[in-house]
């Protein structure tokens, strides 16, 4: 798809004190597209957006989500990268090789990491749902299952704290072994297999939706806009949905794409690799719409039932059609890739902020890391069971953590680093074009510095105070 590139250690200089490091890099730029992409297509792809975009009329929602995507999703990601690829280190040091001498942008970067540590600490116990379910349809536990007893079983594996986490720990220990192993041999080479699954898994699913009965109906809702759903709707709450969804999707504002930077080569515009990455993205979050629309269509079941709709609505489905279990299996099997690429690349940023700001060896912050983040991984999934009574005003442990990663830490990240990268004060605009233009490819214009220092932040204020209220 992409051509060749053998990008092998290279030295990388510190831009403060002029000192070379050996630093490890991807060993090929598919890789970096593949682990980058794998970073964004997460849950929010194929079990948000689907939802979201049913809630939200379907087709105009995609519309504007692709449109907000290109204005908004793409400089941000660019700003991320930047910063790696300039400074050659993992967030901390990169703004310290980057902020002018006296300023204290770095102390953002410990925020970062703490938002990368919470972020795992509900991210894996969904994930581990995810392989919970794959287990289910190949061990054939929904054989005999009625749709009415389906909530049951989501239910009986919320309630039971050992199947919670027995599938969380899988999860933690399975993806932190692959970091062990490094950039190139471990995280590029399972994230290639993953992705190239992935990928297959989607076609897969969205031949067989679009040969049901009735799936018709469901692509007309999905691709076809429809102007008396907005008007019912309200054109504001689709546009923020659509801001929304697409600020989120690619994972900005934690740095856990900043890391990727500090690894690619420069051979490249930052822009052109991100116009790749958020196209991939993209391609995955629109095929799960083709999975899951037609599918409730044909068999009568609304398609933005919120949460439920992977767990609850879906399993529904498949019981109901002619090879069920196998396409289940296969459905969820796709999920779990989905959400274990992000799980790999974001813990890679929490080990790589260690080795860069401790000093450790990789080894000895693939361990430190995995035995900590079991632990810390247990309060979100004990909110089901053990800890049921702890709440957080109506929210759940799990909930609230990811309240505060989603509403909190990841909007005003972003906006840290957009003022960073525009500001005078920060690291500055032209020094950011000059980093984002370097290479072949797609080139940032400097007439949207204007756009960069004063729309983009606004759009940004906006989803913070919406996620807020």
């Amino acid at each position: 798809m992409y051509p060749a590139m053998i990008c092998r250690d290279v030295p990388h200089v510190d831009m403060r004190s002029n000192n070379v490091t050996k630093r490890e890099s991807f060993g090929s730029r598919l890789g970096f597209i593949l682990v980058s992409a794998g970073c964004a297509v997460g849950i929010g792809n194929v079990w948000k957006f689907p939802y979201v975009c049913g809630q939200n009329g379907g087709a105009i929602f995609v519309l504007l989500y692709l449109f907000f995507l290109v204005i908004m999703g793409i400089p941000v990601l660019t700003m991320e990268l930047a910063i790696g690829r300039a400074s050659g280190k993992t967030i901390v040091q990169g703004y310290k090789a980057l902020e002018k001498p006296g300023s204290k942008w770095h102390l953002h970067g410990w925020v970062c990491i703490a938002g990368c540590y919470l972020l795992m600490m509900y991210y894996t116990t969904v994930s581990g749902w995810m392989l919970s379910y794959f287990c289910k349809f190949v061990n054939g536990d929904f054989e005999g299952v009625t749709q009415e007893s389906v909530p049951a079983v989501f239910d009986n594996m919320l309630s039971d704290p050992n199947e919670m986490m027995l599938f969380t720990t899988v999860i933690v220990v399975a993806g932190f072994l692959v970091l062990i192993f490094g950039v190139k041999n471990g995280l590029e080479t399972v994230n290639k297999f993953m992705m190239t699954g992935l990928l297959t898994l989607i076609l897969a699913l969205v031949i067989n939706s679009g040969l049901l009965e009735g799936a018709a109906e469901g692509i007309k809702f999905y691709l076809l806009p429809n102007v008396d759903s907005i008007k019912q709707i309200g054109i504001w709450d689709v546009i923020m949905a659509a801001m929304s969804q697409a600020f989120f999707t690619l994972s900005l504002g934690t740095a856990s794409m900043e890391v990727f930077g500090s690894y690619m080569s420069r051979s490249h515009t930052i822009t052109s690799e991100s116009v790749k990455i958020v196209c991939l993205d993209t391609f995955v979050a629109i095929m799960s719409g083709l999975i899951i629309f037609p599918a409730c269509f044909s068999f009568g079941i609304a398609p933005g039932q919120g949460p439920s709709l992977i767990f609850v609505t879906l399993p529904s489905v498949f019981i109901s059609m002619q090879g069920g279990r196998i396409w289940g299996a296969l459905f969820f099997l796709f999920m779990t890739f989905a959400s274990f690429s992000t799980v790999t690349a974001v813990f890679e940023n929490i080990v790589g902020s260690a080795m860069d700001n401790l000093g450790w060896s990789r080894r000895k912050s693939v361990t430190f890391n995995a035995v900590f983040m079991i632990i810390a991984s247990m309060p979100a999934l004990l909110g089901y069971n053990s800890l049921q009574n702890v709440h957080f005003g109506d929210r759940n442990i799990l909930d609230f953590e990811d309240f505060i990663v989603s509403n909190i830490l990841l909007p005003v990240g972003a906006l840290v680093f957009v003022v960073f990268c525009s500001a005078k004060f920060g690291w500055g605009a032209d020094k950011y074009l000059e980093e984002t233009n370097t290479g072949k490819g797609i080139k940032m214009s400097k007439y949207l510095v204007p756009y960069f220092k004063f729309v983009l932040p606004l759009l940004i204020l906006i989803i913070i105070i919406k996620g807020l209220i």
